[in-house]
């Protein structure tokens, strides 16, 4: 570490300095770097997911860098790698074209009418040029030895994320919490959509499992994809909740949905699939959910079976309006949590 991170006193008042929990360590010297996408374009619902790295990165300051999970898991490095400015300036003019082409689709329109055919070109060209970014990103320091986490932006920004630690690691599972099973052909003619981002993930070399835990609100044809996959365990959320009134503990469950993981594990973390109170402003927010504590559980039950924590995304934290920033102080811990179980499980 240089003189500036070795001097790092943990215990001082937080120092806004634009990085995930004001740790002063550069990517080279850590052993952890988080992207951020700051990428909305193709919501169905809520605007706003575009804000929530800055939104975290601003709350995170607030979180206590003791963590009983792994109190000194932050001195092996947790860095942040500011995102490519193509991002941040192409996603509000790729956003209007986007609501252009939902708006049109809501109102009974036709997708294939010829000026909303060559926006929903223009906005998976965009997608396209996200993934691709993204992807290099990652590799660059996937490459170097180094662990990758991302900051959403909606769902579909971990595209690239996943295909450069798939490529480096062969064989992995995914496990996801969300609302939903995102496991939709193009939403809305959007090749990647915020709602396909685990179809896409699907046809990845290397993802050989996706377990899907506390989805909720999803479709038939969503529902027969993935039976017809045999590669995809999904735990709804209803399930698990007739589970637990009828005596099931949720340790025993916990073991159950980690057995189908591989060795290897991709964290794919939408803020959504916890219950509605700890983020209120997401951008498709549905009732029902897991607790905090219940995800935090999950997570650290995937680290005591054995499993390695490859990599991993948070998406989906809106910073929401006059809550004193609640969305983002929550996205904020789980992405702590994200962060030194990783690093717990290596």
């Amino acid at each position: 570490m240089d003189h500036k991170a070795g001097n790092f006193n943990p215990d001082d008042t937080g120092i806004a300095n634009g990085n995930y929990f004001g740790f002063p360590f550069s990517p080279e010297e850590s052993e952890l770097v988080l992207l951020s996408a700051p990428w909305d374009v193709t919501v169905s619902y809520g605007e706003g997911t575009a804000g929530g790295p800055k939104a975290i990165i601003e709350a995170s300051v607030q979180v206590e860098i003791y963590d009983p999970l792994n109190p000194e898991g932050w001195k092996r490095g947790i860095a942040t790698q500011a995102p490519e400015k193509w991002i941040a300036h192409t996603a509000p003019k790729m956003r209007r074209k986007a609501s252009k082409v939902i708006a049109h689709i809501g109102k009974g329109g036709n997708p294939a009418d010829r000026h909303i055919a060559a926006l929903v070109n223009e906005v998976n060209d965009a997608g396209a040029m996200l993934n691709k970014l993204i992807y290099s990103g990652a590799k660059i320091w996937l490459d170097k030895g180094k662990m990758v986490g991302l900051v959403g932006g909606d769902h579909s920004t971990p595209l690239g994320l996943i295909q450069a630690v798939a490529e480096k690691y062969s064989s992995i599972g995914i496990l996801h919490i969300d609302a939903h099973a995102d496991l939709r052909d193009a939403y809305e003619g959007f090749e990647y959509s915020h709602a396909s981002i685990m179809y896409n993930a699907l046809k990845i070399q290397g993802i050989d499992k996706l377990v899907q835990v506390g989805i909720r609100d999803y479709s038939a044809t969503e529902a027969r994809y993935a039976a017809q996959q045999g590669r995809v365990a999904q735990f709804d959320d209803y399930t698990l909740s007739r589970r637990g009134y009828s005596g099931e503990n949720w340790d025993t469950i916990c073991e159950e949905i980690i057995a189908g993981l591989p060795d290897k594990v991709y964290v794919s973390f939408d803020i959504d699939g916890l219950t509605r109170e700890y983020s209120p402003a997401t951008g498709t927010p549905v009732p029902g959910g897991l607790t905090f504590n219940q995800a935090v559980y999950l997570l650290e039950k995937v680290v005591l079976g054995g499993r390695t924590i490859v990599g991993f995304d948070l998406c989906e934290v809106s910073p929401g309006k006059n809550d004193l920033q609640w969305n983002a102080n929550v996205g904020a811990r789980i992405l702590y949590k994200l962060c030194n179980l990783a690093l717990r499980s290596v």
